[in-house]
């Protein structure tokens, strides 16, 4: 299944208020895997950069001037999420001012029916924890060194990694490749076990193997023991 994992950046903290999107990142994701498709984009905002804002993402006015508008921008973007679930965390925060950038050049507004909360995911999963995507990722092991401030990529990034770790770790994720699914399926849907490419080594001695093929013998000639010995 191939899902979205979404963050932003702004310059604060309410749409409503005049506060607009910065940056956008977003990471592909197959069965929960990175495929290494990514969109991201930096936006001018037509606006100033609080303080506080900048302390959090580092972006600043003068960096941002010359950076595309959201309406320049809004089909490629569009066109990258499809109608695929999106990731994201907090998602009333990210889809709030995607939303409000949407509704200035006219379009639909995404709903909150595609979008998985990975906030909801791990106050769930962790109830009275702190659940913030740092604290998650100290929590699951994930590298954070990386992130020295936050961007809407980077964020993704590591998002995709936690998101993975919330529905049960990476290995629930792992899937044959074509070419392992054509060599274990027959016709018509039937598995077949696979060959391997070199036999194990055995791990019976010979002595011991001679031990058992005399102990056979002495079951008789009816004995199931030696249709199973005989296959062995």
């Amino acid at each position: 299944m191939r899902e979205i994992v979404l963050d932003t950046e702004t310059t604060g903290l309410n749409p409503l208020t005049g506060d607009r999107l910065v940056e956008i990142g977003c990471v592909e994701i197959l069965n929960r895997i990175p495929t290494g498709q990514v969109y991201h984009v930096y936006l001018n905002p037509e606006r100033d950069m609080p303080v506080e804002a900048f302390n959090v993402h580092g972006l600043s006015a003068e960096f941002l001037a010359d950076k595309p508008l959201f309406a320049h921008v809004v089909e490629d973007f569009l066109a990258f999420i499809g109608g695929d679930p999106l990731v994201i965390h907090n998602a009333a925060f990210d889809i709030g001012f995607i939303n409000a950038e949407l509704a200035r050049v006219a379009r639909p507004a995404l709903t909150f029916d595609r979008v998985i909360d990975t906030l909801s995911l791990a106050r769930r999963r962790h109830p009275g924890a702190s659940n913030r995507l740092d604290d998650l990722m100290a929590r699951y092991g994930i590298d954070s060194s990386r992130r020295t401030k936050h961007g809407a990529l980077l964020d993704s990034e590591l998002l995709a990694e936690v998101y993975a770790e919330l529905c049960g770790g990476k290995q629930t994720a792992l899937s044959l490749t074509v070419a392992e699914t054509a060599g274990a399926i027959a016709a018509g849907g039937v598995a077949v076990p696979l060959r391997r490419p070199r036999p194990l080594a055995p791990r019976v001695s010979a002595e011991e193997a001679a031990a058992h093929a005399a102990f056979i013998a002495t079951l008789g000639e009816n004995a199931i023991w030696k249709d199973y010995a005989a296959g062995s």
